[in-house]
């Protein structure tokens, strides 16, 4: 398959967090119980960017001899879907959901008819309810008497020495092993029931907390414009100094968070599936242009799925803090007993969030998306 469209990622997880992410990804495979019997439902056409389409899954149970020839199935759909190739900012599995009519019953039948063989039905499930995926913490694992523990790396930027500890710690507590995540954090696994505790506190005192704040484990960014010609705003310093503006101002928040920064439109940051999304913008002030976000709200994945909401509401970057402080108090001062984010914003219009954000009444704020193509590889 060496003349695919565009990009194609395949996600594959025997994880009961799905920490793959297999809503976003064109394949996902997550793995599933029929009785003794191991097999995986199976998601198509999920993606961000610009265009957010969350996979949708199809009415199948995916054996395990049955991966390879359905993973091929779907390449020659991709690859031999003429509609895909007449504009390359829509060459992703996703626009055949999005731009094209097609549903999950339509793309099973293709695939079937493609395969040679009916898939068997689909079993039930429970996607996992949790904000986080990041495996952050102390767990035990299935063996006797071995954890494994999670570190959260702010912004996914750690520092050389920073490896070093973890490196040393591994081979003093655990079995010299040090495991990176798909959400930029450290795992260090086999850990002797007796060695958790120091290790543990090894790791916070090198600056890798195993019990992060809501904001320090929920925070995610892009490279931004530090590093990616592409972002229109910086996003790795950013995004640190809101944590550290919010965990000053807010030490009582007792909620799981996500806050994603993306320096650009094209949502490398995954603001779409974020509690509260920040896109990057550009305001002129002070008669010259300066670092802004767009507000996107109330994003998720997991068994309460959903794209965020872009409600209208942008700033200056240096007054990030100050519009996320007012919104979480309204929340901690509002919520109904047991309301997490999700439903608080859900039952919340446009109109009152940006109140909140902006601590008065504001007109809505057009989003700006980006103009012209969309650059090679980063259409997600």
């Amino acid at each position: 398959f060496y003349n695919l469209p565009r990009k194609f990622k395949i996600t594959i997880t025997g994880c009961r967090n799905w920490c793959t992410y297999p809503e976003i990804n064109d394949v996902g495979l997550t793995a599933i119980r029929r009785g003794a019997e191991t097999g995986f439902s199976l998601r198509i056409g999920g993606g961000l960017s610009t265009d957010p389409h969350l996979a949708v899954r199809l009415n199948a149970f995916v054996q395990q001899h049955q991966v390879v020839p359905v993973l091929k199935g779907v390449a020659e759909i991709f690859r031999e879907s003429e509609v895909l190739r007449e504009n390359r900012e829509r060459a992703r599995l996703k626009f055949l959901f999005l731009k094209h009519g097609w549903t999950a019953d339509t793309f099973q039948s293709e695939l079937e008819t493609r395969i040679g063989f009916h898939l068997d039905h689909a079993v039930p499930e429970t996607p996992p309810d949790d904000v986080y995926r990041d495996h952050v913490g102390v767990h035990r694992q299935k063996q006797p008497g071995l954890f494994y523990v999670g570190a959260a790396v702010l912004r996914g930027r750690i520092s050389a020495q920073q490896m070093r500890t973890a490196a040393e710690l591994a081979a003093q507590f655990a079995d010299n092993q040090v495991r990176t995540t798909n959400m930029q954090n450290l795992l260090i696994v086999n850990v002797p029931e007796q060695n958790v505790h120091a290790l543990a506190n090894g790791l916070a005192t090198a600056g890798l907390p195993v019990a992060g704040s809501p904001f320090w484990r929920g925070a995610i960014a892009c490279s931004g414009s530090e590093f990616c010609k592409l972002a229109i705003t910086e996003t790795k310093s950013f995004s640190r100094w809101v944590v550290e503006e919010l965990e000053e101002r807010l030490p009582e928040f007792d909620q799981d968070l996500k806050l994603h920064v993306t320096g650009c439109p094209n949502s490398c940051g995954q603001h779409w599936i974020a509690d509260i999304g920040l896109e990057g913008k550009k305001i002129k002030s002070e008669g010259r242009m300066q670092d802004a976000y767009y507000f996107c709200l109330g994003g998720a994945v997991g068994l309460h799925q959903g794209i965020s909401r872009p409600i209208g509401y942008r700033c200056l970057a240096s007054e990030v803090p100050d519009a996320v402080e007012r919104l979480l108090r309204h929340y901690l001062d509002q919520r109904a007993p047991g309301e997490n984010l999700r439903k608080f914003f859900a039952r919340h219009s446009d109109v009152q969030l940006r109140e909140y954000l902006a601590g008065k009444f504001v007109p809505v704020a057009e989003r700006d998306p980006a103009s012209g193509r969309v650059p090679h590889l980063v259409e997600g």
